[in-house]
C-alpha cells in the first residue's frame, strides 16, 4: 500500500498550554507521555471515532504543523525523497514508542514519517468531537509539488480542480485520511490539517475567546464545502471546514 497519512503534530514553545488550548476548542483528550530526553510530548485523541489522532511537541524555538505518513523503511523514503530533490530535516530515530524520521520537501515543507509498527494501532476512539480528516500541502508550484508526492509516496492524486485553481486531491489510503496539494495563495510553503466542524463560526468565536485568532473564512472552497482558517496562541494555523449539504 502507498504510505497514508496517519498523525498530525502541533509545536509550540509549551505544548501543554497548547493542549489545553485544543483540549477546550474541540473536547479533545490530550495526555502527558515522557519522551526519552525527559521531555513530555502531549498525545491527542480526538474522541470523533474518525480521522486521525495527533500529538502535540514543545519546542523552544519552532511552531508549525507536520503531517506524518506510514512506511516500512524510514531510511529508504529519507533517500528516495532526496533524490527527487527533498533534504533530511530529522534522520531516523528511535522514540521508544514509534521510529520516526522527516523530511523537507523541495518547496519548504516539512513533513514526517512513521515507522509501521508491528503491533496492532490503538482504535479511534468514539465520541462526538471534531474529527481531523484532511490535510492540506501548499507551496509556489502545485503541479511540481503534486508529482513530488506521486512519486515519493505513490499517492493517488488529481492533477487539478477547476480553470486557474491549481491545486489536488489526495486520495485517502487505508486508516489514512485525504488531503489536498496546490500552489500557495502567499507563494509561500505550508502544512496543515483541518477539522471537520459543524458550524465555523461557532468555533471561530470560541478559538479566539481561549487566545487565537481568525485567519481566514467562513468562505467557500468550490461546491460542496465552506471553510476557515485560525491561528492557535502559538502561531500554528489550523483549518476548520464544513461539508455543504
Amino acid at each position: 500500500m502507498a504510505n497514508p497519512v496517519v498523525h498530525f503534530e502541533m509545536v509550540a514553545a509549551d505544548g501543554a498550554a497548547l493542549a489545553t488550548f485544543y483540549s477546550e476548542l474541540f473536547g479533545w483528550h490530550t495526555e502527558a507521555f515522557p519522551m526519552p530526553d525527559g521531555r513530555s510530548y502531549q498525545m491527542v485523541d480526538t474522541h470523533s471515532g474518525a480521522g486521525v489522532n495527533g500529538g502535540i511537541a514543545s519546542s523552544p524555538d519552532w511552531t508549525g504543523i507536520t503531517i506524518y505518513a506510514q512506511a516500512p523503511d524510514l531510511q529508504a523514503v529519507l533517500a528516495k525523497a532526496e533524490s527527487l530533490g527533498g533534504k533530511t530535516m530529522m534522520p531516523v530515530e528511535d522514540m521508544g514508542m514509534v521510529t520516526i524520521a522527516s523530511f523537507v520537501d523541495p518547496q519548504g515543507n516539512v513533513i514526517g514519517i512513521v515507522k509501521e509498527s508491528e503491533m496492532e494501532p490503538p482504535p479511534r476512539s468514539q465520541g462526538s468531537n471534531a474529527p481531523v480528516d484532511w490535510f492540506e500541502i501548499l507551496g509556489t508550484d502545485g503541479k511540481a509539488l503534486r508529482q513530488f508526492y506521486r512519486d515519493l509516496f505513490g499517492w493517488e492524486i488529481s492533477e487539478s480542480m477547476g480553470e486557474g485553481f491549481d491545486y489536488g486531491e489526495v486520495k485517502a489510503l487505508g486508516d489514512g485520511i485525504g488531503g489536498g496539494i496546490g500552489a500557495s495563495p502567499t507563494g509561500g510553503s505550508m502544512t496543515t490539517v483541518y477539522a471537520n466542524v459543524d458550524d465555523l463560526d461557532k468555533y471561530i468565536e470560541r478559538a479566539e475567546s481561549l487566545g487565537g485568532k481568525k485567519i481566514m473564512g467562513p468562505m467557500d472552497a468550490g461546491e460542496t464545502v465552506t471553510i476557515a482558517q485560525i491561528a492557535d496562541p502559538a502561531g500554528n494555523v489550523f483549518g476548520l471546514y464544513r461539508p455543504k449539504s
